[in-house]
């Protein structure tokens, strides 16, 4: 919708193709004001973030990301396999990895067999999944609870609809456990520190629209389009070193994440917002299709730099 203003031509189409200037530049001294520079683009901000070792992050929850709960809700529907820890009766921890799946308040729901079914009488659990991004991140949940036998029959029906729903094949409903979801501990990435959600929060919260492909989309760029990953860089974040590399790690409904790396060999991480909120592959590839375009037309000086940029730093190592 927004790309068949005048002064937009398809810098990126759809799918992408390998990043290119646009040609035809011989209109914009004709070109009517476009609104959706004005109204979107003037507003962006991001956050650009560095961290030395030990890495740290800040407690406060940050704009134009998506919320903890949020995060682990979209973890927990893109993993399927995690790792299960309880005490045994003897009194020893133990930690086993186990195929799950969730119900629609994200609760996991495990398949048992006798051998795994070694916890103490109180059964209170932990449960652990992270999620790989780009082979550059690891975000990562932990939820604690209780693991329990739902008894109810209609329900231990139902969730066998949800297991076979995520894996394509019926579960023995002896074997099928659940999870209580006391409180969730969510993390960033390895060596960061976690923020704790609440179990309605989590119940309550949705996962991400874009995950399902986010992961093919990142590859997509990164694979097609480095010259607009570099763009974004040198207009939407006011960096004060130069950048050899950089990288998508990750994209949801409300912005993306880039890795740089400086010519030091120091790595810092930048958020970039969208203009707006996205729900769909469509309008994530649209949207990002409009900055490329944007960005590409401030760096040739065809358009004034009235975004806002990014000023936090996150130095990764």
């Amino acid at each position: 919708m927004l790309l068949q203003t005048q002064s937009l031509t398809n810098h990126l189409s759809l799918p992408f193709p390998p990043s290119k200037p646009t040609p035809k530049i011989q209109s914009f001294n004709h070109v009517k004001p476009n609104p959706f520079r004005r109204t979107l683009f003037k507003t962006l901000r991001c956050s650009l973030s560095a961290v030395s070792e030990p890495t740290q992050v800040e407690t406060k929850t940050h704009s134009h990301r998506p919320v903890p709960a949020e995060v682990s809700r979209t973890i927990m529907e893109l993993v399927s396999v995690g790792k299960l820890s309880t005490l045994t009766q003897e009194g020893w921890p133990l930690g086993i990895g186990v195929r799950f799946a969730v119900d629609p308040e994200g609760t996991p729901v495990l398949c048992l067999n006798a051998s795994n079914r070694q916890f103490s009488i109180d059964r209170r659990s932990s449960f652990h999944v992270q999620l790989e991004q780009s082979g550059l991140r690891t975000p990562q949940c932990t939820i604690l609870g209780s693991i329990d036998k739902p008894e109810d029959r209609a329900m231990l029906k139902y969730l066998r609809s949800v297991w076979k729903k995520r894996f394509g094949e019926e579960v023995d409903e002896d074997l099928i456990y659940v999870v209580s979801v006391e409180r969730v501990l969510q993390l960033e990435d390895f060596k960061e520190v976690g923020m704790w959600v609440t179990s309605s929060d989590y119940k309550n919260a949705q996962p991400d629209p874009l995950r399902d492909f986010a992961e093919e989309l990142v590859n997509e760029i990164n694979t097609n389009n480095i010259e607009d990953i570099n763009r974004f860089c040198n207009i939407y974040a006011d960096l004060n070193f130069q950048v050899s590399e950089a990288k998508l790690v990750w994209v949801d409904r409300l912005g993306f994440d880039l890795r740089l790396w400086s010519p030091q060999e120091s790595i810092f991480e930048v958020r970039i917002p969208f203009p707006r909120d996205v729900t769909d592959e469509k309008g994530a590839k649209s949207m990002f299709n409009c900055m490329s375009q944007l960005a590409w037309e401030v760096e040739k000086n065809f358009h004034a730099p009235d975004v806002e940029r990014v000023k936090q730093v996150k130095q990764i190592a």
